[in-house]
C-alpha cells in the first residue's frame, strides 16, 4: 500500500522572515576584511562607504591617492575627493606630515577601523609612530589586512638624531590666542599645548591673509558635529587645511598729487576781457601795455 501523500502547501519555517533581506552566510577562511557596522551602515553617501571599504581591504603600503582611487572606481575626482574629506572629518582617515632624517617632509596616510582607536592620534615629536597593526582573525592566520593603509611611508628618524619639537613660545602669540579662545565658544574645543603649536602656523596664514580673528573663530566653530569621533584638533586641522584662503586685499592706490586751486573768472577793468585771477583788476595784456589801456579808456 502506497504511503499517504498530501497536496497541502508545506508550512513555512517559523524562523524565516517574510520580507527583507535573507543572508546566505559563508564562512571565509581567506581573502576577507573585517568592517565595523558603524562604517558599513554609515548614513550618507554610498561612495564614501565604498571608498572606505576598499581602502580597508588593501594591504598596508598601497597608494590611496585620489588618482589611484579614480583608477579603480568609475566615479570622478570630485566624488572621490569628497568621500576622502568626509572620512577624514569623521576620523576614519588621517594624514600626517612628518619629517624624515634628511629634512624632507613626507605625508603618511592612516586609516582606522574605528575612529580614535589609538590613544594618541597626534604625531610623536620624537619620531613618527608605528601605524596600527591589523588584528588576526581567529579563522585564519593570514587574512587581508584591514586596520590601516599607509602611503608614502617614511622610515622613522634614528634614535641618536631626535627631531626637535616646537614649543609654545615659538608659536605666533596671536594665533595661539585665537586657538585657546575657541573653548569660550564651544567647551569641547580644548587643545593641548602640542596641538596648539601644530595648528598655530595655519592660523597665522589666515591672519596674514587679512582674515580677522573673529572670522576665524566663527569658521572653526560653525556647524560642529554633536559628537566627536576623534580629537577636536583633527577637525580644526581639517577645516584650516581644506578651506581656501581668501584673496589678498588689493594694494592701496598711490595718493593723487595735489592739484592747484582753480582761480575764479574776473572781468578786466580796462578791456572787459574775462581772465582768471584771485580778485578783480586788469588782465595781463592791460598790465603789460598800460598805453593801450589808456587809449581804450580815452576812446
Amino acid at each position: 500500500m502506497a504511503d499517504p501523500q498530501s497536496n497541502a502547501r508545506l508550512r513555512a519555517d517559523a524562523g524565516a522572515p517574510t520580507s527583507g533581506v535573507i543572508h546566505v552566510r559563508t564562512r571565509l577562511t581567506a581573502d576577507f576584511t573585517v568592517i565595523s557596522n558603524s562604517l558599513a551602515q554609515r548614513r550618507g553617501s554610498a561612495v564614501t562607504v565604498g571608498v572606505a571599504v576598499y581602502i580597508l581591504s588593501l594591504p598596508t603600503g598601497t597608494p590611496v591617492s585620489i588618482a589611484a582611487l579614480c583608477a579603480h572606481f568609475t566615479e570622478g575626482e570630485i566624488l572621490i575627493s569628497r568621500a576622502l574629506r568626509e572620512l577624514e572629518a569623521a576620523g576614519y582617515l588621517e594624514r600626517r606630515r612628518e619629517r624624515l632624517p634628511s629634512g624632507q617632509i613626507r605625508t603618511r596616510t592612516y586609516f582606522y577601523d574605528v575612529p580614535g582607536s589609538t590613544p594618541q592620534p597626534d604625531p610623536d615629536p620624537d619620531g613618527p609612530p608605528e601605524p596600527p597593526r591589523p588584528q588576526k582573525s581567529p579563522a585564519t592566520e593570514h587574512p587581508t589586512p584591514s586596520s590601516a593603509a599607509v602611503t608614502e611611508e617614511a622610515p622613522a628618524p634614528a634614535p641618536d638624531e631626535p627631531e626637535k619639537s616646537a614649543s609654545l613660545a615659538d608659536a605666533d602669540p596671536q594665533a595661539v590666542a585665537v586657538l585657546t579662545s575657541l573653548r569660550c565658544v564651544d567647551p569641547r574645543l580644548v587643545l593641548s599645548e602640542r596641538e596648539a603649536v601644530r595648528l598655530a602656523p595655519a592660523v597665522t596664514e589666515w591672519l596674514a591673509a587679512g582674515v580677522a580673528p573673529s572670522q576665524i573663530t566663527a569658521h572653526l566653530t560653525a556647524r560642529l558635529p554633536d559628537h566627536f569621533l576623534t580629537r577636536p584638533a583633527g577637525i580644526l586641522a581639517f577645516r584650516l587645511r581644506e578651506t581656501p584662503l581668501p584673496a589678498p586685499p588689493p594694494a592701496p592706490l598711490p595718493p593723487a598729487p595735489d592739484r592747484p586751486a582753480v582761480l575764479p573768472f574776473q572781468t578786466c577793468d580796462g578791456c572787459e576781457r574775462a581772465f582768471r585771477a584771485p580778485q578783480p583788476g586788469h588782465c595781463r595784456d592791460c598790465r603789460n601795455h598800460p598805453a593801450r589801456e589808456r587809449l581804450r579808456a580815452a576812446g
